[in-house]
């Protein structure tokens, strides 16, 4: 699998790779790298839904790799975040950031998501191309969680700069750099805030950390830093992929057009028919489990294609079809179980919000090359374009 990653046409379309792995076998051993080692790759639908609840397989990844050595250099904040723990720890660092993701707090942020995307859109020349990503998709998301956590106006581009290195699948060293330069950027911006407090969630962190919620230090640091690089960065590739399914599919975007008020039902739908996180992150068997009809011995990692357990025809009937009237309500393209996006309240506003505004502004709206031309990031663990050319249209 990590030489299909870097495959063109697997970039593109990795879905009928997906297919016939699945249909071979939904819970098979891959090779790992060039180590020898082998993983664990899930491409069904219930295998997935089974391996992402399932408390056995353990996402604590310092314990996995503590006796195994490695020359990485990830800075702590990243390696060890709440992602990478199990309960009782994650448990408690969730609590801490769930109330800030609840319904109430999404809806206070409507009007700015609002007003960010009018922003971004005035900027669209009509009738003249425009890249979706880089003008829409991208900035988007970045100032909504920077503004969340009290990011200063002008250190978004920077901080939006190495989360997207964080992701640059066979570079080793540039994600090495990046992480520790925004764990030192958060622990910059914490020890500022410190001294001029307000009221963001980052500023409601500092108090947990300082008051009685037995939040450490480098717990604080390590929230800041995975709210602030998955808040965004999964959203960025929900608008684009969701984007592009529409401009793929015209009388679906024509609907959607016309009445705009079925956008938030057809999310669900949009989020299974591409998800924007292909992989979802570490896991290991901490005993021999049985998936479907394949046992995995204990100790060996394994990788959940969400964006192939979406595609499941045993799930959704005719999966790579694009049905905006199907329930598709039990995708996991936010995962499942107690590791379910907290964010995903929020990624669905600000994916509401941005197709509405941008179907509203510019009906004619076009893909502006052919899909064959589009460029895809080269990471295995999301999936998104890195540019979406458009034809903008009054």
């Amino acid at each position: 699998m990590d030489n299909a990653t870097q495959d063109p046409r697997f970039l593109r379309d990795p879905y009928p790779t997906y297919a016939a792995m699945r249909s071979a076998c939904p819970v098979q051993a891959v090779p790992t790298g060039s180590s020898g080692h082998s993983s664990y790759l899930v491409t069904g639908y219930a295998e997935a839904r089974q391996a992402l609840s399932d408390p056995r397989l353990s996402k604590n990844t310092a314990a996995f790799f503590a006796d195994k050595g490695s020359r990485r250099r990830l800075h702590p904040a990243v390696a060890h975040n709440m992602l990478a723990s199990d309960p009782p720890q994650h448990t408690r660092l969730r609590k801490l950031v769930t109330n800030a993701f609840t319904t109430g707090a999404v809806a206070e942020l409507r009007p700015f998501i609002a007003q960010v995307t009018d922003a971004l859109l005035d900027e669209w020349p009509v009738g003249e191309q425009v890249d979706l990503v880089a003008g829409l998709a991208v900035p988007l998301p970045v100032i909504v969680i920077c503004e969340l956590l009290g990011v200063p106006e002008g250190d978004r581009p920077e901080v939006q700069r190495w989360s997207a290195e964080l992701f640059a699948a066979g570079k080793p060293d540039l994600i090495d750099a990046a992480s520790h330069a925004v764990a030192d950027y958060m622990t910059g911006l914490i020890a500022a805030k410190r001294l001029r407090p307000g009221d963001s969630l980052l500023d409601r962190l500092i108090s947990a950390r300082d008051g009685n919620d037995h939040l450490s230090e480098e717990e604080l640091v390590s929230l800041a830093v995975l709210l602030l690089v998955a808040g965004h960065e999964t959203t960025t590739n929900f608008l684009g992929n969701a984007a592009l399914a529409l401009l793929q599919h015209p009388a679906e975007l024509e609907r959607l057009r016309i009445n705009p008020e079925d956008i938030p039902a057809s999310l669900d739908e949009l989020l299974r028919f591409d998800s924007p996180v292909s992989t979802a992150t570490f896991r290991f068997t901490t005993e021999a489990v049985t998936l479907g009809d394949t046992e995995i011995p204990a100790g060996v990692p394994v990788m959940v294609a969400l964006g192939a357990a979406n595609r499941d025809p045993e799930r959704f009937p005719s999966p790579d079809q694009l049905n905006l009237e199907r329930e598709a309500a039990s995708h996991l393209s936010f995962g499942h179980g107690i590791h379910r996006c907290v964010g995903a309240p929020f990624a669905r506003a600000e994916a509401d919000i941005a197709l509405r505004a941008i179907l509203s502004r510019f009906p004619g709206i076009r893909l502006a090359v052919s899909p064959d031309q589009l460029d895809w990031r080269r990471t295995r663990l999301v999936r998104g374009l890195a540019s979406l050319p458009v034809l903008t249209s009054s």
